[in-house]
């Protein structure tokens, strides 16, 4: 495989919400899924994010769990995987969360509408950043790069758009969704998967491979991508 093994992981209500109509990142994980996401973390290579995602939410991406920092550590890893953004222009904070909290090698991909100012500035700070020619970012040649980076395992916490593109190009291999016991309703409010979409007959199909109802009131469902031969 030229790119890594590739799973999403998403906390979403009963009606399939990520965020509410403001997206600022709202709350919908129980404290056990906040174990679930820290030890999945602690166990990827790199945590992915999309530009709005990082522009809204500025996430640190890091693992929280001091005892999962001890274990990566151990296994001769850096406290924290390797944080990646896909961002068609970096126009994020220099003093971000993302680039400077936590022990982590910080990987963004772009493109030429970023500044050469703003792209100097980010490797100044410490980001190795790649640029692609591009109107977007070429999803499947990122993926390449972070194999060559080292990257085995990646973790994509969204948002909706990546999370459809890399769908779309069949660049996943597994779904991990949190359904929490709520409802968030709201037309504008993120799903999983936005984008354009696909027609019926384009449908990306799942199997089941995994489902649990926790005390908490949510389930957990684990998927995997189905390929045609």
């Amino acid at each position: 495989m030229k790119r890594p093994f590739v799973f999403i992981n998403v906390a979403m209500t009963a009606d399939g919400k990520i965020d509410t109509i403001s997206r600022r990142g709202a709350a919908i994980s129980s404290p056990r899924d906040k174990e679930r996401v820290d030890r999945l973390r602690a166990d990827s290579d790199a945590v992915m994010v999309g530009g709005q995602t990082l522009l809204n939410e500025d996430p640190k991406l890091t693992v929280k769990s001091e005892s999962l920092h001890a274990e990566r550590v151990a296994r001769g890893l850096s406290p924290n995987p390797m944080k990646v953004c896909v961002i068609t222009s970096a126009n994020l904070p220099i003093h971000s969360k993302f680039l400077h909290e936590g022990s982590a090698r910080v990987v963004i991909f772009t493109t030429n509408r970023t500044s050469k100012d703003k792209l100097e500035a980010l490797r100044a700070g410490g980001a190795e950043v790649f640029v692609h020619s591009g109107y977007r970012v070429d999803l499947a040649q990122a993926l390449g790069t972070l194999k060559e980076l080292g990257v085995n395992r990646l973790m994509v916490e969204g948002g909706a758009t990546l999370n459809f593109e890399m769908l779309r190009l069949g660049l996943v291999d597994e779904v991990q969704m949190y359904m929490a016991p709520m409802i968030f309703g709201g037309e504008s409010a993120p799903t999983l998967a936005a984008g354009v979409g696909v027609e019926r007959g384009e449908a990306i199909p799942l199997k089941l491979i995994d489902a649990e109802k926790w005390d908490d009131g949510g389930v957990l469902l684990k998927y995997l991508i189905e390929r045609s031969e």
